[in-house]
């Protein structure tokens, strides 16, 4: 059947409103899996309604995110591989959000490129369903939006937002944290979602061969590696919430370790980090090569191979690190709090 509503002028104008009504048909089935039992909308209205259960939560506090992929999307133009960039989306939100101790509720998504081609819309919105079912988040709306003469054809742009819930009395207050804490670290995916300017510069990906496999990465690629999605670490950390008391969570993204761990610790303390200690996954090793970058901006760029980091009492270590080994986290003890102006140490 031809759909009521065309417009051959807009058509003629680059935008095909059609296209439009086949990307949504396409992404239903990835978006049906996300649903929750408070979504009481479809796909297709003004609004996403979701309604809270605010069972349990004596004084309910609303915790938001919103962040992009950034210039990693490059990589899944260049690959041509447009299926996981929605996970680093989902991501860089919820992961953002649980820094707060709350639980991520729901999310929505913005696409902006040059051409609609359903089919590659399907596939990010894929990606975003994927990351939102890993973090028990429901994918409740989005937006694609077709801008001829913005973006390139077989590029686009890909942002979202994301709400979650805390009750009052359990949000993360580093007021308790002091010298002799814990600093545990999750183990990161890879690059994730920050840094990749920098990267792009480094191993020049619009012009050289980033598909060959490379024996230091495992036998994957060069691409195949940068690509890796964004780790979404939501259900370990509810987990751990549910088992012992948290003191403080850093999400490990733009400004590395010097930037990051020391925003979840109190002033007049810092965080000690036992360089040795710390996992560094390969890809790092040869970015620092290739680009003959110091440690220092290493570690003040990238994760590193930390995705994140808890400060928990020394006497909730042990449990904590079970907790989180019984998640599925390969967790470990990387270093302690300190009483220091200095924010953060690494030796």
């Amino acid at each position: 059947m031809e759909p009521l509503s065309k417009s051959d002028s807009y058509a003629a104008a680059g935008v095909d409103i059609t296209a439009g009504y086949r990307a949504v048909e396409l992404m239903k089935q990835h978006i049906a899996k996300t649903i929750t039992k408070s979504c009481i909308s479809g796909i297709g209205g003004f609004g996403g309604l979701f309604e809270l259960d605010l069972h349990g939560i004596e004084k309910p506090v609303l915790v938001s995110g919103t962040d992009g992929v950034g210039t990693k999307l490059k990589l899944a133009f260049i690959l041509d591989k447009h299926d996981t960039v929605g996970i680093d989306c989902v991501a860089m939100c919820v992961n953002d959000i649980i820094c707060s101790g709350a639980r991520p509720l729901f999310f929505l998504d913005y696409i902006a490129c040059g051409k609609n081609i359903p089919e590659r819309i399907a596939d990010i919105v894929s990606g975003v369903a994927d990351g939102c079912v890993m973090s028990g988040a429901a994918l409740i709306g989005g937006e694609t939006a077709e801008m001829p003469g913005f973006y390139p054809e077989n590029e686009y742009d890909l942002a979202g937002f994301s709400v979650g819930v805390v009750d009052k009395e359990k949000i993360l207050d580093n007021s308790k944290i002091t010298a002799g804490d814990i600093i545990i670290a999750l183990p990161s995916s890879g690059v994730h979602s920050n840094g990749f300017s920098l990267v792009r510069k480094i191993f020049d990906v619009e012009k050289s061969d980033i598909t060959s496999p490379v024996a230091e990465l495992g036998g994957k690629s060069i691409g195949e590696t940068l690509l890796t999605p964004t780790k979404i670490y939501v259900k370990p950390m509810l987990n751990l919430f549910d088992a012992i008391t948290v003191k403080g969570v850093s999400h490990i993204t733009g400004g590395g370790f010097f930037e990051n761990i020391p925003r979840s610790l109190p002033k007049g303390f810092g965080a000690s980090i036992r360089k040795n200690s710390i996992k560094i996954l390969p890809i790092f090793d040869i970015i620092a090569r290739r680009g003959n970058i110091p440690e220092r901006d290493m570690f003040n760029t990238y994760n590193m191979g930390v995705g994140m980091s808890i400060t928990v009492s020394k006497n909730d270590a042990d449990k904590a690190l079970d907790v989180l080994h019984s998640s599925g986290e390969e967790a470990y003890i990387v270093g302690e709090v300190i009483k220091s102006e200095t924010a953060c140490i690494i030796k």
